[in-house]
Parts: C-alpha cells; structure tokens; sequence
C-alpha cells in the first residue's frame, strides 16, 4: 500500500505539472529503495534571488485574449497558443471540439459520435497558458468599449445570473455560421441540418425511426415508399458523402434487418446547379454522377427547392422552363450552403459592413475597422487587394492565367485587335481564371483547411508579438498601425476528399493529381486519423472502422 501511495503521487505530479522537467532516480540497495527527486527548471535556481509577484500583479501583466468558439478556427488557435504572457478565456456553446469531417459517418454508425469529439478542457489543461472555459453563448459585440455581453447555456441555478460581461484586449471570433436556407419556407421547421454533432445523432435516429414505421403491418404501400423515401439537398461535399454513405448503410446492414421493405427504399440528392461537386474537377464530378446512377440514388440535378411541407418538397426545374414539381418524402436533409449568425450580423452594422455577407478582415486576420479584433472560419472572408495565393498554388494560377491567354489567341479576329468569343467558352475561361481569387471562399463552406491554417497562423502571430514589434517581419510598404509586424496569412492548399460508398472515394491533391477509387478510401482513412486532435479519438475512429468492418454497422435507436 506505502509503494502504491507513492507512485500515485508521483503521477499526480507529471499530470499536475506536465511543463516541468523531472529527474526521478530510485537506487534498491538491499531491498529497500533511495529515492532522488529533482527538478530541472532552470528558472527554479534563481527564485530565492527573484523579487516574488503576487498573483494580482502578475494577472495585471497579461493581455486578456477571448476566443468566441470551439471549432476548427478558435480550436487550432488555443492549441498552438504557447505565449504565456496572455490570459485567455474561451467562450463557446459547446464544451467540445467536433471533428466535422466525420459527421456523415456518425449519422450512419460507422463511426461514433464520442469518437469525434475531445472536450474543450482537456485541450486547455495541458497549456501553459492561464486558460478559462465558458460554455454561454455570445449574444453582442462591443467593439468600442471592448466587452462582450455572454449567456449562460445552463439555465438551471444560477439565480438570474445567466448573463454576464466579459472584458478583452483581443478577441478573436470564431463562431463558424449557421446552416443557410436562403429564407425556403418550411426548411427550418422540416428539414433536418448537418452543422453539428447533435445534428448527426438526430439523423441516425430518424433514418430507424423510418424502418421501424414502414414496418408496421397497418402502412400501406404507397406510405411505405413515401417513408422510405430520402431527399438530399445539396450536391455539395457534405450532400453527397452523406448519400454515399446512406446508401451504404441501407444496403450493406438494414436490408438485412429489414426484408420486407428492402425493395421501398429511394434516395434523391437534389441539386440547383448541372453537376453535383462543382468545386472539385471534372473527372470527379463525372464519376460521382456515374457511379451514384450505378449504386440507384437519384441524382435530380437543375432543381431548386422552393417550399418544403411536412411529407412533400417543391422544386423548380430549371431545365424544364421553371414547371414546379412535387416530391413526397419521408426524410429531408439540407445542406446548401453557410448563413451569417445573429450576432455577427449585428457586429457587422456597428463596424460599417453591414451590405456584407461574412466579416470582411485585412490579410492579417483582423477586422477591418477594429485594431483587436480578429476573424477567422467560416465567419469571416479576407479583403485581398490583388489575387494571392500559396506558392504551392500560385503555379496553378499562372497555368489558368495561360489558359486564358491561349484561349484568346485561338479566336479568329485577334490579330485585326478584337476578339469575338462564345459566352460559354468566355465564362469556363473566366471561372479557372478566378478560381484562385475564390479559393478562401469556396473552400470555407464547409471545409476545415482554411479555419485549421488561420488558427495556426494568428497564434504565431500572438507567440511573437512582442518580438515582431521590434523586428518586423512583413514588408514596410504596408504603413499602417501593426499592419507590417507579421507576413500576411497565406492559404496552402492540401487537396481535398470526396467519400463515394462502396469503400471508394475521390481525392483532389495539388499538382491537378486526381485519384479515384479504394486506393484513396486508404489514404482517407490515414488522412482523417492523423488529424484527430489527440491520441484517444485515433484510437476510438479506427476501432470504430474495424468494428464495423466485423460486424457492421448499428442500427439500435439510441
């Protein structure tokens, strides 16, 4: 008992104090054990020396830095905070950070949602940064007087104190956006979103809760096949893992489950423009759209959703004159695009963008008419006042810009000084050729790269701060106040997936290298376990992976 009272303590003290070196000696001489304990800070030495700060005066030393958020941008920026000069103090709704890539997996089993998820406090127990956790909601701005005004997202016991003021010296905002339903009458109300984990688990239920109804011996037919009917909107990346992987859950596990109304079920991935996955290239597109007219999922491209009821969605076929069709359903899941929260849109008016869509911020992160106050996520855009890219992308800019130039060359009446070109050769033209100017935007909707890079980059920017104000690193060209300290951000593309089902996936990597097909399933499955945050969810994800690969996928309602 004396020896496990030890090594309880001596553990306590690694956990306790991870920061500080430690040289445990133990020497067994006759049985008995000389134990040698010592520290190896070199700070320690010189403390009997050292005047003694008390808490209150150090406290006062340290900027207050507030982080609205616990998603990829507001995640990235705590875990690569190392200054500890900085108090800082994260305010979310959400005590967890959610690995959003993996949501279409969690919505059909293959993976679970503990396995995705890393609570905000572990990630802030293991900083040398004085860390603080709120979980309330920001519900205002105050730019001018540097607040915040927060509340409270647990109700119960608190006396009428669930709003609160919270003071900073910077504040960084990522609040990622809300799910954009481009004000479609009866989205909010029947649609189901795929933003959050909840999201997730809720899908999961209601995709049984559907078999279990059509299973019932008093439905009738007609009823069955409305129920067993899953309506996609949305060809984006999200819509289209999400189909994939539905699919793949009803073919491989609940048909088995369910016999007897196997042959009712229909998925429909609705799209407003002519090919679903539009962002990634051609070949890719192609290949979805075949291989998901092979597996039996409708693919309705041209169709705009104009209103959604309880059992039918409306649609606008683009290609047949704007004729409105009706489509009954069972489950509807919309997935179109990013809105602008609430709030935001307040802040927005109080710093002059109010016409604007996200917060508009300068090639430092900053928003623009707020010297401490910094945007990043899905939340805000940068303002670039020329085209700027990565260097791993700038080649793929100059070849588009080629491509233009060639393109123009072709046209017969170039040498005579004008050109004459069709409208639909012009506007391919123009889209590759923009296509580096768009790609913060495009890639923000939904894709985690761009919030991850700003993260990583402003909290380079706070671990130098004091060190950049001596010795600037940006050019000096750029006079304003703290604008030439630090080199503007740059986004480095690192490619992108496409999850098909059937153990397929398509990968877009730099260098236009496209790969379809289960080579690329593997080099997914690597990708998104090394980009879990700690060591505990690649272990959960890929025992997840194996389980399923034994003994399928869950289908309790849970």
């Amino acid at each position: 008992m004396r020896g496990f009272a030890f090594f309880n303590r001596v553990s306590r003290a690694f956990h306790d104090y991870p920061s500080v070196p430690k040289v445990l000696v133990v020497v067994a001489v006759s049985g008995c054990g000389l134990v040698a304990y010592a520290e190896a800070n070199p700070e320690r030495k010189l403390a009997s020396s050292a005047p003694v700060l008390t808490s209150a005066e150090v406290d006062n030393k340290k900027k207050k830095v507030v982080v609205l958020g616990t998603g990829w941008a507001g995640t990235s920026f705590l875990r690569n905070l190392k200054n500890p000069d900085y108090e800082v103090h994260v305010i979310s709704p959400r005590n967890y950070f959610a690995f959003t890539p993996l949501l279409p997996s969690v919505t059909c089993g293959t993976v679970e949602a503990r396995s995705i998820v890393e609570p905000i406090r572990n990630i802030a127990r293991k900083k040398t940064v004085d860390v603080q956790f709120s979980e309330a909601a920001c519900l205002k701005i105050d730019a001018v007087n540097q607040k915040i005004y927060c509340r409270s997202n647990v109700e119960n016991n608190l006396n009428g104190q669930e709003e609160f003021v919270v003071d900073y010296d910077y504040l960084i905002v990522a609040v990622g956006a809300n799910v954009n339903t481009f004000n479609t009458p009866g989205v909010v109300e029947n649609c189901h979103f795929l933003k959050e984990v909840e999201d997730a688990q809720k899908i999961r239920r209601t995709v049984i809760d559907c078999f279990e109804r059509a299973s019932l011996p008093a439905v009738s037919d007609e009823e069955r096949k409305r129920i067993l009917h899953f309506a996609i909107v949305g060809g984006g990346p999200t819509g289209v893992e999400f189909a994939a992987a539905l699919h793949d859950f009803v073919n491989e596990d609940l048909v088995k489950l369910y016999p007897g109304v196997k042959d009712l079920v229909k998925i429909t991935l609705l799209e407003a423009g002519d090919h679903i996955l539009n962002m990634f290239d051609k070949r890719i597109t192609a290949f979805a759209e075949e291989k998901f007219q092979r597996d039996g999922i409708n693919v309705k491209t041209g169709s705009m959703v104009v209103k959604v009821t309880e059992k039918e969605i409306f649609t606008k076929e683009l290609k047949n004159g704007g004729e409105v069709s009706t489509i009954p359903y069972g489950m509807a899941l919309w997935s179109t695009g990013v809105g602008t929260r609430p709030f935001i849109r307040d802040f927005m008016s109080q710093v002059g963008q109010a016409n604007r869509r996200v917060l508009a911020t300068d090639e430092w992160l900053r928003v623009e008419g707020c010297d401490k106050v910094y945007a990043i996520g899905d939340c805000a855009t940068i303002n670039q006042r020329k085209v700027m890219v990565s260097s791993s992308a700038g080649l793929f800019e100059e070849q588009q810009m080629k491509n233009m130039v060639d393109l123009l060359k072709e046209t017969p009446d170039v040498s005579k000084g004008s050109a004459e070109l069709n409208i639909e050769d012009f506007k391919t033209a123009l889209s590759k050729a923009c296509l580096s100017t768009s790609f913060l935007i495009s890639l923000s909707n939904g894709i985690f790269q761009v919030a991850a890079q700003q993260g990583v980059y402003l909290a380079k920017c706070f671990n130098r701060m004091e060190d950049c104000e001596k010795n600037p690193e940006g050019p000096l060209r750029f006079r304003g106040e703290g604008r030439h300290r630090f080199r503007p951000f740059r986004y480095k593309h690192l490619g992108q997936f496409a999850p098909l089902g059937g153990e397929q996936t398509a990968a877009q990597l730099p260098g236009d290298w496209v790969s379809i097909g289960h080579s690329s399933q593997w080099l997914w499955y690597s990708v998104y376990t090394s980009k879990q945050v700690s060591w505990r969810n690649r272990a959960l994800v890929v025992t997840d992976w194996v389980r399923r690969f034994i003994w399928g996928r869950d289908s309790s309602r849970i």
